[in-house]
Formats: structure tokens, C-alpha cells, sequence
């Protein structure tokens, strides 16, 4: 009988492990990054406590627009550990998403995190495909509009488009400090060094020549999450 609950408490630490896998719980109350340090850690070298001041958890600046002229119509306001040093270690992110008339946040996905999507103002068409099933990719897809939440599972492909003909603002949270980003269309054809066209071709079913025309575009990067870190007022 102990030996059994023994090994009950095991699996369960376990799978506890797996489940804080990416953003472990923090240690202390908080962890502000220190963006100055030359040790390597999965994540920020914690600034020292006599160091911190409010402003390491402070961020400014959600309520303005940022421009959507671009090819996409949509730009991101990242609050990131990236830009906030505060959120290190606490496992939480947020994004501010602008949206010009049938502007598009393209398909995309989270590696590190699930997402859960607020529409502020305007409406959206939102979705997001399942891995491979029996029954190919799955789409799930709804029209959302002013107080609707979607939810985005972490690592699935998904997108927003606003479908009105006024600006659209939404409000995304994530459970991850980096959640990382993966733009697919980027991803394919804008990689540095590129993927051999005669593999992408066979893999999309394109000839080379339409391969080499996409891999030659400027894919745009509107959320530019390894951007330059914001510098906060005092």
C-alpha cells in the first residue's frame, strides 16, 4: 500500500513537472529581469532586490493606436518580458492588437503559450486549425464582436480579420512571460538561409519558380517580439 502511494506521488510530481515545463513558478515574489546580465538562463538573471523600483512592473501606453499602414492593415503592441522586465519568471504576457478595415493579424501560433483574445471594438473573424486528425485539419472559426473572448490552444495556427469596415481593437493574454511567435507564411518562405525551393515546392505543391517569386517577398513581422525594448517613463 505505501509503496503504491508512493508511486501515486511520484507520477503525480511528474506530470506537475511537465505542466510548469516552460514558465516554472517563481521562487520569490518576483524575478525583474536584468536585461545588463551576461548569465544564461532559461529566461532573465534576476536583478538584485535593492535595485527594483515600480517601474520595472509598469507599462504605459495600451490606450494609444499603433499604425496599421502596412500590406496587412494590423500592427501589435507587445507586452512581453521582453519590454517588461517585471513579468519575468510570472508566466504571464499581453498584446494589444490594431486592425484597419479587413485588416489581417495572419496565421500564426504560440509555441510556449495558449491565448485567450478580447475584441474591444470592431469585429473579427477568428479561428484556429487542429493538428492533423483522421479528418485533416480542423477549423474552428467564429465571427466575434465588441466584448466577445476567443480562445487560441497553445501551438495551433490561428489568425484574426477584421471583416467590418471601421477599425477593430482586441486585447490578447497569454500564459507564458514569451510566448514566441511562429508566422507561417514567414516561417516557410522568409526563413534566413531559405529552405531549398525544390523542397517547398514538393511540400506545397507549387512549381519552383512560384516558390522562388514568394521567397523573394518582404514578409512583414507586425509583432516583432525581439524588437527593440521599450524604455519606460518615470
Amino acid at each position: 500500500m505505501a509503496a503504491r502511494i508512493t508511486l501515486i506521488a511520484a507520477l503525480l510530481a511528474l506530470a506537475s513537472s511537465h505542466a510548469l515545463a516552460f514558465d516554472p513558478s517563481p521562487l520569490q515574489d518576483f524575478c525583474v529581469a536584468d536585461y545588463d546580465s551576461n548569465v544564461f538562463v532559461n529566461g532573465f538573471a534576476c536583478k538584485k532586490a535593492k535595485d527594483v523600483t515600480a517601474d520595472d512592473f509598469y507599462f504605459t501606453g495600451l490606450d494609444k493606436p499603433a499604425s496599421t499602414a502596412n500590406e496587412l492593415g494590423a500592427n501589435i503592441t507587445l507586452v512581453n518580458v521582453e519590454r517588461l522586465p517585471g513579468l519575468n519568471s510570472l508566466g504571464v504576457a499581453m498584446s494589444r492588437i490594431d486592425y484597419a478595415p479587413f485588416g489581417l493579424n495572419p496565421p500564426h501560433s504560440h509555441p510556449r503559450s495558449s491565448e485567450i483574445l478580447h475584441v474591444a471594438e470592431g469585429t473579427l473573424y477568428a479561428g484556429f486549425v487542429t493538428s492533423n486528425t483522421e479528418n485533416g485539419n480542423l477549423l474552428f472559426a467564429k465571427k466575434l464582436k465588441k466584448g466577445d473572448a476567443f480562445v487560441f490552444p497553445r501551438g495551433l495556427i490561428h489568425f484574426q480579420f477584421n471583416i467590418g469596415d471601421t477599425d477593430a481593437v482586441a486585447f490578447a493574454t497569454f500564459g507564458s512571460q514569451s510566448p514566441g511567435l511562429v508566422t507561417t507564411a514567414n516561417a516557410l518562405f522568409g526563413s534566413k538561409p531559405p529552405i531549398p525551393d525544390y523542397i517547398l515546392a514538393q511540400a506545397v505543391q507549387l512549381s519552383k519558380t512560384t516558390v522562388g517569386w514568394l521567397q523573394q517577398q518582404q514578409w512583414l513581422d507586425i509583432a516583432q517580439e525581439y524588437g527593440q525594448r521599450l524604455v519606460q517613463a518615470n
